[in-house]
């Protein structure tokens, strides 16, 4: 399928910024680079996007949440192995895979969140991806309430051109209590801690600037030269 690199964080981290500098990045060096994200990545899974992350359904029960993020899942897997295939096929390197969540982010979301049985979700999670694991996943680490009010005013921005909105169309995580995400980064820093040659955990207050090279840092580390980045692996 290629070589997978996840990017996670609580809201407002910074992954979306940084996953675009990396593709920039990697492809200066000659590679082909797919980024895509959680929820959503493919047609039906932006379909499903919508459904989770309107603030409109706060009432959701928590194992349809799951759910949802797991179809969700099982069709960007499918999608991505149909692309590496037809890559395959043309004679040519299989991808770098860039994606903006991906099963740790089901894990401490609903698992340390929501307080859904980890076994549920790592069996769910196994299911939905085929067994795909990153070979990379950069943890961006801030504290809750500095990752808050950036999302928040993040939200804010995005939605200045609807006349007589007050809350973005994605804004449901957002809403939630602070002790929430407060679960949700202590989840992260947990299997961080219990996968450190997987998950790399990196300042997310520094500079923009800053951040990309620490994680332009840790790829080369993983792969070698950048020259060799994401070759024969």
């Amino acid at each position: 399928m290629g070589i997978l690199i996840t990017f996670e964080g609580i809201e407002g981290c910074g992954k979306t910024t940084q996953l675009r500098l990396l593709g920039d990045y990697l492809r200066k060096k000659g590679y082909t680079v797919h980024e895509t994200r959680e929820p959503g990545g493919t047609f039906i899974g932006d379909q499903i996007r919508k459904i989770l992350l309107n603030p409109e359904n706060k009432g959701m029960d928590a194992i349809a949440e799951l759910l949802l993020y797991e179809a969700c899942r099982a069709q960007l897997i499918k999608e991505l192995r149909v692309m590496s295939d037809e890559l395959e096929v043309k004679g040519k390197d299989k991808k770098i895979i860039l994606c903006d969540r991906f099963t740790d982010s089901t894990l401490v979301y609903q698992g340390y969140g929501r307080g859904i049985k980890f076994e549920i979700i790592d069996e769910l999670n196994r299911i939905a991806s085929r067994g795909i694991k990153p070979a990379i996943t950069i943890l961006l680490d801030l504290d809750v309430k500095t990752g808050l009010k950036r999302a928040r005013e993040r939200n804010i921005n995005s939605r200045q051109s609807a006349v007589g909105s007050r809350q973005s169309a994605e804004s449901r995580f957002e809403e939630e209590a602070l002790e929430f995400h407060r679960k949700v980064r202590e989840g992260y820093l947990e299997i961080a801690s219990k996968e450190p040659e997987r998950i790399k955990v990196i300042d997310a207050a520094m500079a923009v600037e800053e951040i990309h090279s620490e994680i332009v840092k840790v790829v080369n580390w993983k792969f070698g030269a950048p020259t060799k980045v994401g070759r024969g692996n």
